[in-house]
């Protein structure tokens, strides 16, 4: 691995879940918290941050610079940040994404860039649109200091992409320990196509969009008896830490009390004892006999829902009421539509043609209503 990625901490803070002022508007973060956050991560060791042009409708982008670039000097962080191609109109739109997330950030160059969402019918639009030539010239320029992409696909699909594009300086995959041995995510299975191409790995989903935290008793009971003091979190982000490959682990944190337990976790990890290992096989086998959807709360689904349908969301509730078994306790909590919208789902498929988990997203619409309206 290049020496300059072994330094990096294990540890990365994704900024795809900011603190908002308002629930209902993803732009509005909560810049003053996010500072404290970003205070308590650099303290705690940590320097990865992990952005995109499209989280928070752009808005994480212009908050990082009001919380990181404009506060602390160059040298004590590095900034990840993506080119969602695929959701551009045109090539020049596509291409124009990195000049506009400089200017946001109020950065020079960005110390990593991906091409973002790789894979399926989505590189289809990577390759019509140059992305590829592009991002090793903004590499020459200076722009640009390491370049990769994100995918959430298959092993085959990796291979072949890293074939294609040998001099790619990472990849960022969906890592955690109950998509290991998964059979759609098959996450081992693509860290070991990563490693055959000499790649590193940054880990994205390592606690599965926060379900890996929120654990049903009898899940979370093997964890509870080996490691009484540990945050469920503690041994998802450990898990992956602990791999062999890891870049960074990104952490979509979204409160302080979230920055200070991870870098507590972090700064007391190590690798699992033989009883630790054993809980966690415990606790995996139980969450596999629990029927689930397996969202990860990306929200490319909600970009192009003409009824503004709050999928995501709708997904987590179907999940949650799997894990704790309540139905009543769910129904409560339950929201169709985002404000001001439609809350008819029309069938349309468009949520379903850009998921990267290929869920059969109205069906479990669908299974919602049947469950909690009414």
């Amino acid at each position: 691995m290049n020496p300059e990625f072994e330094s990096t901490p294990k540890l990365g803070f994704g900024c795809m879940r900011l603190p908002l002022l308002d629930p209902a508007d993803q732009t509005s973060i909560d810049v003053e918290q996010f500072k404290q956050m970003v205070d308590a991560f650099l303290e705690g060791g940590g320097t990865y941050f992990d952005t995109a042009f499209v989280y928070h409708g752009g808005a994480s982008e212009t908050a990082l610079r009001a919380a990181l670039v404009d506060r602390y000097p160059r040298d004590a962080y590095t900034v990840a940040t993506k080119c969602l191609a695929w959701a551009a109109g045109s090539k020049d739109e596509a291409q124009g994404n990195l000049a506009t997330s400089l200017e946001r950030m109020g950065l020079d160059y960005v110390d990593f860039y991906l091409l973002h969402n790789v894979g399926g019918e989505r590189t289809a639009k990577f390759d019509e649109y140059g992305m590829w030539d592009f991002v090793k010239q903004k590499k020459e320029e200076g722009l640009i200091r390491n370049w990769g992409f994100s995918m959430h696909d298959g092993p085959d699909a990796l291979d072949a992409l890293l074939t294609a594009h040998p001099d790619a300086d990472f990849v960022q995959l969906q890592v955690n320990y109950l998509d290991w041995e998964d059979p759609v995510v098959q996450a081992r299975a693509c860290m070991e196509v990563a490693a055959r191409h000499g790649k590193p790995v940054v880990v994205m989903e390592p606690a599965r969009g926060g379900r890996l935290v929120d654990l049903p008793e009898r899940v979370a009971a093997p964890f509870r008896a080996a490691a009484p003091d540990a945050g469920l979190a503690s041994w998802a982000y450990r898990f992956c830490w602990n791999l062999p490959g890891v870049l960074t682990v990104l952490s979509g944190m979204s409160t302080l009390e979230q920055a200070h337990e991870n870098v507590a976790a972090y700064r007391a990890s190590k690798p699992f004892s033989a009883e630790e290992r054993q809980a966690l096989d415990q606790a995996v086998a139980t969450l596999r006999g629990m029927a689930s959807v397996p969202c990860t709360n990306c929200r490319y689904c909600v970009k192009d829902c003409p009824q503004g349908v709050s999928i995501p969301e709708i997904m987590s509730l179907l999940n949650l009421e799997l894990m704790t078994e309540n139905r009543d306790f769910v129904k409560g909590l339950y929201q169709w539509q985002a404000p001001g919208r439609a809350s008819t789902c029309i069938a349309c498929g468009a949520c379903e043609a850009m998921c990267p988990q290929s869920i059969d997203i109205v069906h479990q619409l669908e299974v919602a209503a049947e469950h909690f309206e009414g």
